[in-house]
């Protein structure tokens, strides 16, 4: 059974930085993209960032580009979001999301499984 577990999310001030953790167990993931999502109250889910397991290509969005940086430690199979220069738009739940490439990687409907989600909160 694919588990993905999200863990470093929190309270910091404008300007701060967190790094997101997610732990992936349950299969192989060398065929697999992984992605970061989030979604603020009110707001649609939208795509952070996402990196091929293997290879290590990475994506991200033009919100946070030269501000995230997505990586995976493949020893662990973890996956990292090491978010830097924080603002409180950045506030939302942020999902780790896995899916079989070739997908499209910027679209939530192409990943197969997700994580519950860890908080991020970012005060001004």
């Amino acid at each position: 059974q694919v588990q993905l577990v999200e863990s470093g999310g929190g309270l910091v001030q404008a300007g701060g930085f967190l790094r997101l953790s997610c732990a992936a167990s349950g299969r192989t993931f060398s065929r697999y993209a992984m992605g970061w999502f989030r979604q603020a109250p009110g707001k649609e889910r939208e795509f952070v960032a996402a990196i091929i397991w293997s290879g290590g290509s990475t994506y991200y969005a033009d919100s946070v580009k030269g501000r995230f940086t997505i990586s995976r430690d493949i020893l662990q199979n973890t996956v990292y979001l090491q978010m830097n220069s924080l603002k409180p738009e950045d506030t939302a739940l942020y999902y780790c999301a896995a899916g079989r490439v070739p997908l499209a990687v910027r679209a939530g409907s192409s990943y197969d499984y997700w994580g519950r989600g860890t908080q991020v909160t970012v005060s001004s």
